[in-house]
This record gives structure tokens, C-alpha cells and sequence, in this order.
């Protein structure tokens, strides 16, 4: 009698501390028409995941626990459901499936539309290309789509040493900005090596009282942090453009950004195969580079999740999926 394939997973039972998270053997998928199946390789570790693991982030559209956390994937596609044209099996690949809905990429094998997808950059390997999709995704739609950045504009990016924050350094140079970044003393040589011509060290001076005339700022801290929305409204020009990541615009800061000729709007990051394309084109000419801080197995996933939970990382942390 033959028994349903399994799979090594992530799972928790309960929303709490990283302790909840813990290994386990469930049920592996199998893709619908029009999706593939992933072998995963090693899954990228975000802030929305250890959020999401303490009730917050976005918990509300993952259900009730059990659930399988993370986003970020690169593997080899495994089976290909009916009506798959652009991906075939044997295909390195890396995505953001299904966000903000349930994607399970904490686990050994995962299934999402096909188009969630794309090649992954040639010049990486699975791990260094798992921690790219969510933070790059975010970091090029918000500068392209939400903010409109164009050469020559001046581009002040909030915890820039971040996950997000450092592509974004380096998106907004591309793009032909003048970038300045706000990080602690320690990261501030690195930066300027990505692209960023000024930084601004947060810990010793307040960043609206160093920076001036900005005309995009992305906020990756949120107002939750010291008001850093609210007081980046100091720093635009008018006519100006802040594109608020983790926790949106208060109504408040919504108004006050209206009544001096400001432009203020949140940000969520949607799966998108095609940025993915341009993005892996940059990395693999040389033009970005990815920052991986460290390389977990699965099985210490609750370390990974105190590590990124710290806020101290430089780039991203990685769980190595393949046993």
C-alpha cells in the first residue's frame, strides 16, 4: 500500500515566541494546473515572518496555527502543472509565491503559480538567491512603482543597511539618484561602497536636521520607531514622496503630509516574476549586490527568527533547506 509523500517542514501550533517553531514531517503539495512544484533549496527569513509567528505582521491571513511561515524561495522546479509555459522541470528559480497569503516556504518543497516565479540569478547560489525575492521586490517596487524615482532625484532611504534597505541603496543608484541612507556608524563604509553618497549616522544626530530637499523618502522603520514617518515629512521638498513600508501612513501623518503639498503612501509588495527577471539581470551583471549575513539549516529556524527579530542584521539570514 503506498503512503502519501511527506515532506520536512517548519510548523507552529501556536502564535508566540521562536520557541512555537519546531520541525516536522507534513503532507507534500502537488501543483494545479498553471502552477509548479518547487524542490526549495533554502528560503530567505524576514521580519514579516517572526511578526507573523507573535500575532502580528500579517497573521490575520494566515488562519488559525498550524501553519508553515516564510515567503522567500529558490530551488529547482520539480513537476509542472498543465498549462505551464514559461518554466520547466530542471529550472533554477526564486520567487515571493503568494504573498501576502499563505506561501509554506519554510519546508522542502512548495507549489505557486508559475508566473510568481523566474529564473534565479545565474551568479548565485540557492542560499544567496533565497534572500533576495521579498527584500527586492520591495525595495524595486516601491522606488519604481509607489515612487515614480527618476535620475537625479535626491532619495533618502530609512535603515538602509536592512534586508530591503541595501538593494534599495543600490536600485536607487541605478535608477540615476543621488542616495542617501540613514544606518549606525558601523555599516556607514559598506554603504557608501553600495552606492550611497551620503549616510547618516540615526544614533548621533536627528536625520531631518542633516537632510534637506529630498524628493523621495523610503521608510523601512515606520512610526512606530521614534515617529520616523512623521518626522521624514522635515526632509521633502514640496511636492515630495514618502513611501511608508512596515506600517503604513496614520491618518494623521496622512493629513499633515497633504497640508504642506506632500505626497504620503503606504506599501505592500506583490509577487511579480517579471521585476524578478530585471532584478536577477542586475545582480548577474554586476550592478547589485546581495548581502547574506548568515546560513541556517531549517531544523534552527527559531535561532534564524531571534537573529532577524534582534534588528542588528546586516542583509538577510537564510534557512539552507537541503538536507
Amino acid at each position: 500500500m503506498s503512503s502519501e509523500p511527506t515532506m520536512r517542514a517548519i510548523t507552529q501550533d501556536s502564535l508566540g515566541g521562536p520557541e512555537v517553531l519546531r520541525l516536522t514531517d507534513r503532507p507534500r503539495p502537488s501543483p494545479l494546473p498553471t502552477e509548479v512544484l518547487v524542490r526549495v533549496h533554502a528560503a530567505g527569513v524576514n521580519p514579516v515572518d517572526w511578526k507573523s509567528r507573535e500575532s502580528g505582521g500579517i497573521a490575520g491571513l494566515l488562519g488559525a496555527p498550524p501553519f508553515i511561515l516564510g515567503w522567500d524561495v529558490s530551488g529547482v522546479v520539480e513537476e509542472v502543472g498543465f498549462g505551464v509555459h514559461t518554466l520547466k522541470v530542471g529550472d533554477e528559480v526564486y520567487g515571493m509565491p503568494w504573498f501576502p497569503r499563505p506561501a509554506s516556504a519554510y519546508a522542502e518543497y512548495v507549489t505557486a503559480p508559475s508566473r510568481q516565479f523566474a529564473l534565479k540569478p545565474r551568479t548565485l547560489d540557492h542560499n544567496t538567491a533565497a534572500g533576495v525575492p521579498l527584500v527586492g521586490l520591495t525595495a524595486w517596487q516601491a522606488l519604481v512603482d509607489a515612487a515614480h524615482v527618476t535620475a537625479g532625484q535626491r532619495v533618502l532611504i530609512h535603515a538602509a543597511a536592512g534586508g530591503v534597505g541595501h538593494l534599495a541603496v543600490q536600485f536607487a543608484k541605478h535608477l540615476g539618484a543621488y542616495v542617501i541612507g540613514t544606518a549606525s556608524a558601523a555599516k556607514h563604509d559598506w554603504l557608501r561602497e553600495l552606492g550611497a553618497d551620503e549616510v547618516v549616522d540615526y544614533t548621533q544626530v536627528r536625520f531631518e536636521e542633516a537632510v534637506g530637499d529630498v524628493d523621495v523618502v523610503i521608510d523601512l522603520v515606520g512610526e512606530g520607531h521614534d515617529a520616523t514617518t512623521s518626522r521624514s515629512l522635515e526632509t521633502l521638498r514640496p511636492g515630495g514622496t514618502i513611501v511608508a513600508v512596515p506600517s503604513g501612513v496614520a491618518p494623521e501623518v496622512l493629513d499633515s503630509a497633504r497640508a504642506r503639498g506632500l505626497n504620503a503612501t503606504a506599501f505592500l509588495v506583490e509577487p511579480d516574476g517579471v521585476s524578478l527577471t530585471r532584478i536577477a539581470g542586475l545582480i548577474d551583471e554586476g550592478a547589485v549586490r546581495v548581502e547574506v549575513e548568515g546560513v541556517l539549516p531549517l531544523a534552527d529556524a527559531a535561532e534564524a527568527h531571534r537573529r532577524v527579530q534582534g534588528g542588528r542584521t546586516r542583509g538577510k539570514i537564510v534557512l539552507s533547506v537541503m538536507s
